[in-house]
């Protein structure tokens, strides 16, 4: 039976020789080892490795991939679909409640565009007079509005579940690069600021909707991400924060302080 060198599993899977190495301390993906101590791996690591991403796709934590694949290594697929289908529901629940928070945000930004678009134009300076500084909410919504984008909302405000989240990509090549381009795209101006286990950039407020909508899919391939919207008047303000070990990465992708 022909073996691979993680060299050679990483090039042929396109993922990155340290998240095997990763995966491997996680117990998702063992490896045999020669004489000289070199990791090994047979044909079936290559099945393992595209069980682990699909079920990484659907946002589930390594500790739930690590039991669904021992079912998975039982051969009996009606075992895998019985264990997977409660795990897919609760994904579906929390994506369901990110979708109406965004949904509720992009409301108050349309609200706060259409407010803004009828305002006079002024050669003074702004002030209450204008009504803009003191324009009601519309109901339901503050003047200030927070979204906490976590692996899980109320998780990560209880217990910070981001801190103790693996710092592994699900994205891969052509995926990874993509993603840092859109983020500096989308960051591109935005001042930084460096608080306590990351950033916070400050940016225009006409920015919140497409940053939102990255952030959750940030979310889906990078759990230990933690992201904090806050919206004020013209102004965008979003905290992220990464474990130790995610702080590489954290940089990379959000840029260094200014």
């Amino acid at each position: 039976m022909s073996t691979m060198r993680i060299s050679q599993l990483a090039e042929r899977c396109g993922v990155p020789a340290t998240t095997l190495r990763f995966y491997e301390n996680a117990g998702l993906l063992p490896a045999d080892r020669n004489a000289s101590g070199y990791r090994l791996y047979g044909e079936e690591a290559v099945e393992r490795l595209a069980f682990i991403a699909a079920a990484k796709h659907l946002g589930l934590p390594l500790e739930e991939i690590g039991e669904l694949l021992a079912v998975w290594e039982a051969g009996a697929c009606a075992d895998v679909k019985a264990d997977l289908r409660p795990r897919i529901s609760a994904r579906l629940d929390e994506a369901e409640q990110r979708t109406a928070e965004l949904t509720a945000f992009a409301a108050s930004l349309h609200t706060a565009l259409e407010h803004l678009d009828a305002l006079p134009d002024r050669a003074t300076r702004c002030d209450p007079e204008c009504g803009f500084l003191t324009q009601p909410a519309p109901i339901g919504a503050s003047r200030a509005v927070d979204i906490v984008l976590s692996p899980s909302r109320r998780a990560a405000e209880e217990t910070e579940s981001w801190r103790t989240a693996p710092v592994a990509c699900s994205l891969t090549g052509d995926g990874l690069g993509e993603r840092k381009a859109q983020w500096h795209r989308l960051l591109d101006g935005a001042v930084r600021q460096e608080i306590p286990d990351g950033l916070r950039l400050t940016m225009p407020a006409s920015r919140a909707g497409g940053l939102a909508a990255l952030a959750a899919e940030e979310q889906q391939c990078c759990p230990f991400f933690d992201f904090r919207l806050h919206l004020n008047g013209q102004y965008l303000h979003v905290e992220v924060r990464a474990a130790t070990a995610g702080a590489e990465l954290l940089t990379d992708l959000f840029g260094p302080t200014a």
